[in-house]
């Protein structure tokens, strides 16, 4: 079973919504991390690895996709599975961050059991 999980947004609040949609998810998870954008989340991963990131993608700094290629550019984190959480949910985009080595995909605004549904897929639950 996962044990940390690192939600990657730069809104506070939408921070506190994922977590708890998480949680009521009925996914456990020990330790709950949190970055503003990209850039935090790599200073994040390197020191505390993470069983799975759950990212947006428009964020200051460094946006979800750069985040994505920079952490699958990294060996010590490549295998870190990235399920993408945003409001930009066209087929374009979906495809493009899917391309570029995320595993998985939850358009906002989600439900528990849909968040839940897409990271027991990635993380290969069977309920």
């Amino acid at each position: 079973m996962p044990q940390r999980i690192l939600i990657v947004d730069d809104s506070p609040a939408m921070q506190s919504v994922v977590a708890r949609s998480v949680k009521m998810s009925g996914l456990t998870f020990d330790e709950f991390l949190f970055a503003g954008d990209g850039r935090q989340a790599l200073d994040i991963l390197g020191k505390s690895p993470a069983d799975l990131v759950l990212a947006d993608i428009n964020m200051p700094t460094m946006d979800g996709e750069e985040f994505v290629r920079t952490l699958l550019a990294d060996p010590s984190l490549r295998s870190v599975p990235v399920v993408v959480v945003s409001t930009d949910a066209t087929n374009e985009r979906v495809l493009m961050m899917l391309s570029l080595g995320a595993k998985g995909y939850v358009k906002k605004p989600f439900t528990p059991e849909g968040l839940g549904d897409e990271m027991r897929r990635v993380l290969e639950i069977v309920q």
